[in-house]
């Protein structure tokens, strides 16, 4: 696989304020490579650091020291900041920081516009990437008559409409219910399926970081470990140590193999559980 994101001994300190002391750094030594095409999740706990990561795929954030680099160009190239954020967008965990419009496809249409668009190709942008994220029968709606999940989706068309070939969510289902979460993430797998787009996605849900190709977990501004989602999730011991979850399912199986039940290393997800169980099941009746 092609590398796509290349970050290189990042370091990165925030100015002096109440909340930050002047030698806090909240990225340490930071190394990793995401690939064109992949769907890598960065999960933490808060303060860990992967939000402040995300914000240096797009050149919101500099490193300190270090380098990251988007399609081999250096993020710290003042030059090449309107190439890299074409090329990277960046969706927000609250989608009402990032509407601007009061029409739907108006506000689809923003950032085309500000990239100098022509105005009949903005329509046929506008009208695809609506319908990639099925939205399209909303597109004279207000967007304060939508539900949360309908909203970040639209935040997410957006992003869409200026053809970028990645984009970087940072938590976006953190502020959504139950459905409004399955229709983000429905989304994002779609779009990285259907149309290649490199997605990487900042969460703390570890059911939504099993869908990923790559699984990276973040603590002290540090990579902890990194791999497929079974791989990192076989890890419970040592996720538990540094305050992280596994999905629940891997967490009941792990309590079941802990009692002595022959069981799988890793399951990933309700229908692996099941399936598990029911195999279990089936050999201890024989047995009885």
């Amino acid at each position: 696989m092609e590398d796509y994101i290349k970050v290189s001994h990042v370091y990165f300190q925030y100015e002096s304020s109440e909340e930050k002391k002047p030698d806090d750094f909240a990225l340490n030594d930071v190394n990793m490579m995401i690939g064109k095409g992949e769907f890598v999740a960065i999960v933490g706990h808060n303060g860990s650091g992967k939000s402040t990561l995300a914000k240096h795929f797009n050149s919101l954030y500099i490193p300190t020291t270090g380098d990251v680099f988007v399609d081999d160009i250096n993020t710290k190239d003042d030059e090449k900041l309107f190439d890299i954020r074409k090329k990277v967008g960046l969706v927000l965990q609250n989608p009402d920081n990032q509407i601007v419009a009061g029409i739907v496809e108006e506000d689809v249409a923003f950032g085309c516009e500000n990239l100098g668009v022509p105005p009949e190709e903005i329509r046929k942008r506008v009208d695809q990437a609506l319908k990639a994220v099925d939205m399209y029968e909303y597109r004279l709606h207000s967007p304060d008559k939508l539900s949360g999940g309908q909203k970040q989706r639209v935040a997410i068309a957006g992003i869409i409409a200026m053809e970028p070939e990645c984009i970087v969510l940072d938590e976006p289902t953190a502020m959504l219910d139950p459905q409004g979460r399955d229709e983000v993430i429905k989304t994002i797998t779609e779009l990285n399926h259907s149309m290649g787009i490199t997605i990487i996605l900042i969460t703390h849900y570890m059911e939504e970081a099993v869908l990923a190709d790559r699984v990276i977990v973040m603590d002290t501004g540090k990579v902890l470990t990194e791999g497929t989602p079974r791989e990192v999730f076989s890890k419970v011991e040592l996720l538990r140590k540094h305050r992280l979850n596994v999905p629940q399912a891997a967490e009941l199986v792990y309590k079941l193999r802990g009692c002595g039940y022959e069981l799988p290393e890793c399951v990933l997800n309700e229908k692996e559980c099941v399936e598990v169980l029911a195999a279990l099941m089936k050999k201890h009746s024989k047995v009885g």
